[in-house]
């Protein structure tokens, strides 16, 4: 029996549609960020995207891509 009970306080029951949900909800916020992030890169002046080594088409190149063209790295 006490076995049973380190294994249940172990891993905690979810189910697997909560999973699902988590999981979309996940990638729902790292798709909001990255509209974010690429709405205020868009908005950086010239002096700023130098200090981060981009040039201006870079930065619009950037920011002009959808929300859901992530690199596959960032996709998690």
């Amino acid at each position: 029996m006490a076995r049973t009970l380190a294994a249940t306080a172990q891993t905690p029951f979810v189910s697997q549609p909560a999973r699902q949900d988590v999981t979309i909800l996940a990638r729902l916020g790292r798709m909001i960020r990255l509209a974010r992030q690429r709405q205020q890169l868009a908005s950086l002046d010239t002096e700023r995207l130098v200090d981060l080594g981009l040039t201006a088409q870079q930065a619009r190149s950037e920011a002009s891509r959808p929300f859901w063209d992530a690199p596959r790295a960032w996709r998690g």
